[in-house]
């Protein structure tokens, strides 16, 4: 799978107190997210911090984390979707993020994953929609997706859930790797190659605003491609899962225009093989006070992650729920 490199450990501050006494309680969690540019990064570390309380913390009835007792979370940053999905159905980690149209495909065994199914996959949330942007350079235009031919494009990473969905919704309007100079790069890597001159275009899905977006709109500047009904129905039936979505005028400052475009949902997922207990304790920290505090106080995105859209959009995704998920939601009155 390739070395997990660039980790981060979440929620240890507290971690030397009483740490030799209850060391042998402590359990590693991680977390597959995404680059240090996008936002399953930060959002995973949010998650990572929710859900962490490390031996020696203080109890949550105290005033401390309410996070899983002995736990400490790690959020690793990956080459996010398609990798995630791969590292945890082979027990290299023990959850990811994911986008809902990447899971479907890993774990049906369907698409770029035909005949190397995933099958222990299982979804802990819904989190929030990744909209797709199609990042040009200041005063660019493009009047169609079709204009991207012959030119340099970003495609997003090698194996990747954005590449995966680029390339399925790019074929509907003839465009493919024959007829473009296409780069395989994170979302940092290709700000930084578009503020340079050396792409023309790049794509990348994920959580608005985009740190790596907001830093090349507050230094070069750049546009976004608003997408034609036409290309939206089509992207939609190339790629189900995508839906049409909006990014707002005023969400990155230089961009004064309303964009349309296609999102996808990112979910949380763990291997079916882990503790139900676990998992159940997990989910619930996940959707407690303390989390909502964080998600709140962090990236902008995770103001959108909540209870009551947790399982948004899940059951037509195919992928059944963790049982140590799905025993926290019935209890929450969410599910019969």
């Amino acid at each position: 799978m390739g070395r997990l490199r660039n980790f981060t450990i979440a929620a240890i501050a507290g971690l030397g107190m009483a740490l030799p006494a209850a060391a042998q309680d402590m359990k590693f969690f991680r977390i597959g997210t995404g680059s240090a540019g996008g936002t399953y990064f930060p959002i995973g570390g949010i998650i990572a911090n929710a859900i962490s309380n490390p031996p020696g913390s203080r109890p949550c009835e105290e005033g401390g984390n309410c996070g899983v007792p002995g736990l400490v979370a790690i959020a690793q940053s990956t080459n996010a979707s398609a990798h995630n999905v791969n590292a945890v159905q082979a027990g290299q980690m023990e959850a990811g993020l994911t986008g809902a149209a990447t899971l479907h495909f890993a774990y049906n065994g369907t698409d770029v994953f035909e005949g190397n199914a995933k099958p222990d996959l299982r979804v802990i949330a819904n989190l929030f929609p990744e909209d797709l942007h199609l990042v040009l350079p200041k005063g660019a235009k493009l009047d169609s997706l079709a204009d991207l031919e012959g030119k340099r494009v970003g495609i997003a990473q090698a194996g990747s859930g954005t590449q995966i969905a680029i390339e399925l919704i790019l074929a509907t309007q003839g465009i493919t790797r024959d007829n473009i100079e296409e780069a395989e790069l994170n979302n940092t890597q290709s700000a930084e190659r578009l503020a340079d001159g050396q792409l023309d275009a790049y794509f990348y899905a994920a959580g608005t605003p985009v740190a790596a977006m907001i830093q090349l709109d507050n230094t070069k500047g750049m546009e976004l491609y608003d997408w034609s009904e036409e290309e939206l129905t089509a992207g939609n039936e190339a790629v189900p899962y995508y839906i049409k979505s909006m990014i707002p005028a005023g969400t990155y400052p230089g961009v004064d225009y309303d964009v349309d475009t296609l999102a996808v949902s990112g979910i949380l997922v763990t291997n079916a093989n882990q503790d139900e207990e676990l998992i159940y304790e997990i989910t619930k920290a996940l959707w407690s006070d303390t989390a909502r505090k964080l998600m709140d106080n962090g990236h902008p995105k995770a103001k959108v992650i909540t209870l009551d859209t947790a399982l948004d959009g899940v059951e037509g995704i195919g992928v059944p729920l963790h049982p140590g998920a799905e025993r926290f939601y019935k209890e929450a009155g969410m599910l019969d």
